[in-house]
């Protein structure tokens, strides 16, 4: 199995143990640390086209992993950290990890919002370096090891 595949699969896995896990989630901080990490997946590149924003929001809005929030108000969330991203994508990307941090002494909600992560990242079937980078950020800000999800 090449690299990429194992990845994938990785992405596959964390997808079906993650969608167990988020519905004990439902709180302010974790919701608001997922769509931080959806936006920064988004911007990988350095930018968020209004096509790979759409795809995320619509991931959200009919996602069985995410039914146990009030998905408007996710997307709603998401929408503003992708405009804080997309108006300075430096200090956007310096707010939304420290968003992210907040679920950082949380350990199983810090591992969903990575799972979740990988589930975003793989949604259109590649997981660009870039895309790596930014998940491996994510960890390193939730104080987790990268070699816990095989990166």
């Amino acid at each position: 199995m090449s690299f990429l595949n194992k990845l994938k699969a990785m992405g596959s896995q964390a997808g079906k143990e993650a969608q167990d896990t988020w519905s004990r989630f439902n709180n302010t901080a974790f919701a608001d640390a997922t769509m931080a990490a959806c936006a920064l997946i988004g911007a990988a590149d350095g930018k968020i086209d209004q096509q790979e924003r759409t795809r995320t929001a619509q991931f959200i809005t009919t996602s069985d992993k995410l039914k146990a929030f009030n998905v408007a108000d996710l997307k709603t969330k998401y929408d503003a950290f992708c405009d804080k991203i997309t108006a300075d994508f430096d200090f956007g990307k310096i707010e939304l990890m420290q968003v992210i941090g907040r679920v950082a002494g949380k350990q199983d909600q810090a591992r969903a919002v990575v799972q979740l992560a990988l589930v975003i990242a793989n949604a259109d079937g590649e997981f660009s370096a870039e895309e790596q980078k930014v998940v491996r950020d994510v960890i390193f800000g939730l104080k987790l090891s990268p070699a816990e999800f095989g990166l």
